[in-house]
């Protein structure tokens, strides 16, 4: 494993957003949902591609906090454009469970 500095660290923009929008990627090679995320008046609301159907419906996401990289560029997945990467860790094979704040925090708040 590599080591990176403090000042490498403090470049990545992780943040906690709301979703408040998600829906079935369909056309999407692997499944996938598309989220809205809202990361508060300063950022606002990004899109994100998230393969994390074995453990969601789009239904039990909606007002769920996440942590996401707000500052990587944009990157086009299939039809859309996703705008953040929204974290998460793997549980059994490749299946996803979010990284989540265990209690509310504003959005936009910078991981500390």
């Amino acid at each position: 494993m590599s080591t990176i500095d403090w000042h490498d660290f403090t470049k990545v923009e992780l943040r906690a957003g709301t979703i408040v929008d998600a829906q079935v990627f369909e056309e999407a090679r692997n499944p996938a949902y598309i989220l809205h995320v809202d990361f508060g008046p300063e950022i606002g609301i990004k899109k994100s591609s998230a393969q994390i159907t074995d453990y969601y419906q789009p239904d039990d996401l909606i007002g769920k906090q996440v942590l996401a990289v707000t500052n990587f560029p944009p990157k086009q997945i299939g039809p859309i454009m996703s705008e953040c990467l929204v974290t998460g860790l793997f549980a059994e094979g490749k299946k996803v469970v979010l990284a989540v704040p265990d209690k509310p925090v504003p959005n936009g708040v910078r991981l500390a």
